[in-house]
């Protein structure tokens, strides 16, 4: 009986498809905008290969900021999907 109510609970969740990897995109890109005007010292740290791809952010400015955008997408596709958009 229990293990009949623990399976009724978990919700569906939606799969992968291509309009969930640009909503991914589209957050992570809008995190690491934020974080570029947002994070005092953004350049603080070990570089990146290529700084000017992004924005001349240090590597845990950018680690900071695409958690931040994965949590971001996350919340916005299960957003998304419970209303039925996706």
């Amino acid at each position: 009986m229990t293990l009949t109510l623990f399976a009724a609970a978990v919700p569906s969740t939606i799969g992968w498809s291509p309009t969930v990897a640009i909503i991914m995109i589209v957050c992570n890109v809008l995190a690491i905008a934020i974080g570029k005007f947002k994070i005092d010292q953004p350049n603080a740290g070990p570089g990146l290969p290529m700084p000017a791809m992004f924005g001349g952010m240090g590597l845990p400015a950018l680690l900071g900021t695409t958690c931040f955008g994965h949590i971001l997408g996350a919340g916005v596709i299960l957003g998304f999907a419970n209303m039925g958009m996706l």
